[in-house]
């Protein structure tokens, strides 16, 4: 089984596992020629995870567009265990989702960082930036913590036989966990648990934002905005 170096910085790694992670638009297809060389220079994971994301790298720059495109939009917002929104993984539409919510903001606006206006911290990509800017030891303790959640979407990709799967068996491999993936059970699609209720027939407890968005995360640094705001 492949060591990995506790002490090996994978800053650059976890930037592009998130970066693959988001909607995959002409700008995202046009840096994973950079992506692939970051991850080659930082040699923080297995020959065989970067031959499974180089892989990956290679069908989304070979694909149409449009079709890579929906595909996404198919895999990652219109099924529960393949949300990359993490707390649907532990708190589903419980009263504890909005709490947990705000405790993770608060812990990205300690570190210096901030969301954008209407994204979510529970966003894999935002929550990889964030553990990017942690010291090595603090990044794989955050990582394992979130282990058991990156097992069952691990899982879930897997079921689907998507190459996307091979970004979360590098987080576990990061973590310093085994891939254990997780069988996913019978789900709802989320377009019916987003339908409109019937009208008069009570309201939906299940969500109210809208699905098979594009949701882009931008973290920037407090000092980076009042540099924008004052010039």
């Amino acid at each position: 089984m492949f060591a990995l170096n506790s002490q090996r910085p994978m800053t650059k790694s976890l930037r592009v596992l998130a970066a693959v992670l988001g909607y995959p638009n002409a700008q995202l297809r046009s840096d994973l020629p950079e992506m692939r060389a970051l991850l080659q220079e930082e040699r923080v994971l297995s020959h065989s995870r970067l031959a499974e994301l180089d892989a990956l790298m290679d069908m989304l720059s070979r694909a149409d567009a449009l079709e890579a495109e929906s595909d996404y939009v198919d895999l990652f917002d219109r099924g529960r265990g393949t949300s990359l929104h993490l707390f649907e993984h532990v708190h589903g539409d419980s009263r504890e989702r909005g709490p947990a919510m705000i405790d993770l903001g608060q812990t990205y606006e300690k570190a210096g960082l901030i969301l954008a206006e209407g994204e979510l911290p529970d966003y894999l990509p935002a929550v990889l930036e964030f553990v990017s800017t942690q010291p090595v030891r603090e990044a794989r303790a955050f990582l394992g913590e979130m282990a058991h959640i990156f097992n069952a979407i691990f899982g879930a990709l897997q079921h689907r036989d998507s190459a996307y799967a091979s970004v979360l068996g590098a987080l576990l491999e990061l973590a310093g966990e085994k891939a254990q993936p997780v069988k996913p059970p019978a789900e709802e699609a989320l377009d019916e648990s987003w339908a409109e209720p019937v009208v008069f027939d009570g309201c939906s407890t299940k969500g109210q934002a809208k699905p098979g968005q594009a949701q882009p995360i931008h973290i920037v640094r407090k000092r980076d905005m009042a540099q924008g705001a004052s010039s």
